[in-house]
């Protein structure tokens, strides 16, 4: 079975009711284990409106969440020195999300295919819709 890492945008997207993120995350809840970085779960938890508490605090507890450990944080740092040595910069918040995806297998489900290219890590082929 696929386990899938869900990024911020598309849970914010999904909690916003966009069509095309709630059935993506159907879709894949219904045939893998999906997870979240601590870092995204607070980073949804920040931008909650106050109307979405309700629905953010289910959708959380349905989703695992992978907290970070010294491992994850030394990968998050060589990410970012080896895409600081390509000319790029990488957001430690998405480096570290990057790095929970290698560290556990997992594939990356973004929205931001662009700010993980080239990281080394399973990025999900996003529908037309969402891109």
């Amino acid at each position: 079975m696929a386990a899938y890492l869900l990024d911020t945008g598309l849970l914010i997207r999904h909690l916003r009711g966009q069509k095309a993120a709630v059935r993506l995350l159907r879709s894949l809840g219904s045939r893998a284990r999906l997870s979240i970085s601590a870092v995204t779960r607070a980073e949804v938890r920040a931008g909650m409106r106050l109307p979405e508490e309700r629905t953010t605090r289910r959708l959380l507890t349905r989703l695992e969440t992978i907290v970070l450990d010294r491992r994850i944080a030394d990968r998050a740092g060589d990410l970012m020195r080896h895409v600081r040595h390509q000319g790029r910069r990488l957001h430690l918040a998405d480096a570290l999300i990057a790095a929970t995806a290698v560290q556990r297998g997992l594939t990356l489900v973004t929205l931001n295919l662009s700010d993980f290219d080239g990281l080394g890590l399973s990025l999900y082929p996003l529908p037309d819709d969402l891109t």
